[in-house]
């Protein structure tokens, strides 16, 4: 039987702390770059140009970014961890990533300069995705069945606190570690039983492949007692301390683009098609939607706006993400997420 492959090792191999400073250092001169006359703005996505990735161009497109005099570059990735050292080492000054998997980087690279300032995904779209007809349709289910696993994927990487907040028994899981490619396709061809991803992504992928809907079970970890926040906008802190108002500008722009997506998906789903000409702009509307109405638009950010996050569930979520992954010091949220280049209130959302 697999086991579960060690979370420590792979984010020991993202990048030693000594090449993560050095190369830090070095970029500091490129980042301040960044800030001068037309502040020109690369910007690391976590994933592909799909439907979660439309509110970040229609800030470009309805001229949010412009309006804060900023020329904003987006750049696709290879998945919610990708960003992090990318922003780290000065390669970019923002990105989009994973705060849980951003907490174990900077356990495993103390000091290295990359922070969460803004919340987008109040509630993560961590999943375990499964076919029904396989006989997955509610945790325990997983017990006796083969689960794919892409090792980098940040979902997998809550898979322990989830499994132990659902009561999953993980010695009667068989994981299959797949690739981000193979993932859905393996589902699809029932090579294995249920993957982790994310909800809206794994959902829709298989829809495309042909698997009929009503045989789509999505387990939300965050249903079954996970508390775990989910994808940030994280920045490089030496831009940030050198570039304050870029910052704060950045973040307002990207919040205008969300109210502008979730008051109309169609234009941003429109606004992913222009950049990906092989997206099923249909599809992506709906995997925006999705996002829209289980990740973004919660309880929470429609009572406080969009960008912070409740120090209380944090807190929680720190214990939580305790259970995936032992960090060397004690989980400090203040190294994780800095609020202070938001606005009062945050961002209203409608």
């Amino acid at each position: 039987m697999r086991t579960l492959p060690s979370l420590s090792r792979f984010f020991a191999s993202i990048t030693p702390r000594h090449a993560l400073l050095a190369a830090s250092t070095a970029a500091l001169v490129s980042l301040s770059g960044y800030a001068s006359a037309a502040t020109k703005v690369p910007f690391a996505l976590d994933w592909k140009f799909e439907g979660p990735s439309a509110a970040f161009f229609a800030a470009i497109d309805n001229g949010h970014f412009a309006d804060a005099d900023l020329d904003v570059e987006i750049s696709p990735g290879q998945g919610s961890l990708a960003a992090i050292p990318k922003v780290a080492t000065g390669a970019f000054p923002f990105g989009f990533a994973d705060i849980n998997s951003l907490a174990q980087f900077l356990d495993q690279n103390p000091g290295a300069p990359v922070v969460a300032v803004m919340m987008i995904y109040d509630k993560p779209p961590f999943a375990v995705v499964g076919r029904k007809s396989q006989g997955v349709s509610a945790p325990k289910d997983l017990e006796g069945r083969v689960l794919g696993a892409p090792p980098p994927d940040g979902a997998w990487a809550q898979f322990p606190a989830f499994a132990d907040a659902a009561g999953i028994d993980m010695n009667e899981v068989t994981v299959e570690p797949v690739g981000f490619p193979t993932r859905e396709p393996m589902l699809a061809e029932g090579k294995v039983d249920a993957v982790t991803g994310f909800s809206f992504s794994s959902y829709l992928n298989l829809v495309r492949l042909g698997v009929p809907e009503d045989d789509i079970s999505t387990i939300l970890m965050a249903d079954h007692g996970l508390q775990l926040y989910g994808n940030a906008i994280i920045v490089n802190t030496d831009f940030a301390k050198e570039n304050a108002e870029t910052v704060k500008s950045f973040l307002a722009a990207v919040g205008a683009g969300w109210k502008d997506v979730i008051a109309d998906p169609a234009m941003g789903a429109k606004a992913v098609g222009a950049r990906n000409p092989a997206a099923d702009v249909a599809l992506e509307q709906r995997r925006l939607q999705l996002a829209i109405d289980a990740n973004v638009v919660t309880e929470y950010t429609q009572a406080n706006g969009m960008g912070g996050i409740d120090m209380e569930r944090m807190a929680i979520a720190m214990e939580q993400l305790a259970k995936n992954y032992e960090f060397k010091t004690a989980p400090d949220v203040s190294l994780y997420f800095d609020d202070s280049y938001l606005p009062a209130g945050n961002f209203p959302i409608k």
